[in-house]
């Protein structure tokens, strides 16, 4: 039992940085960690809630997906993860766009000040 112990405290201490971006039933860790020859790379987690099981008796887990980046696929996927919000920013507009064009649809005018 210590030997897991040991092992658990040894993971959290390859971690460097970390943030946790929670939206909707998914919450998305992004963590900064360090491998065995002290070189960083991130790792990426999705986390989603589980339903299942019965009214009486609900069961909840949670499913997680990973992918790890390191530094030498840095650029290639910033590059690439920039074209493709940008595509669906121009097909689709952006969310501050397309909530604005749904107010001005409408006759309610807010006027918000930040």
């Amino acid at each position: 039992m210590e030997e897991t112990k040991k092992n658990l405290s040894d993971a959290d201490k390859e971690i460097v940085f970390s943030k946790t971006i929670k939206a909707g039933k998914r919450i998305y860790y992004v963590d900064v960690k360090k491998n065995r020859k002290d070189e960083m790379f991130l790792a990426i987690t999705e986390s989603k809630k589980i339903f299942s099981g019965t009214e009486e008796d609900p069961q909840i887990n949670f499913e997680k997906h990973k992918i790890f980046l390191y530094q030498e696929d840095f650029e290639h996927f910033l590059t690439s993860l920039h074209e493709a919000v940008d595509f669906i920013q121009n097909a689709q507009g952006c969310a501050a766009e397309r909530k604005e064009e749904n107010t001005q649809e409408s006759d309610i005018n807010f006027d918000i000040k930040f």
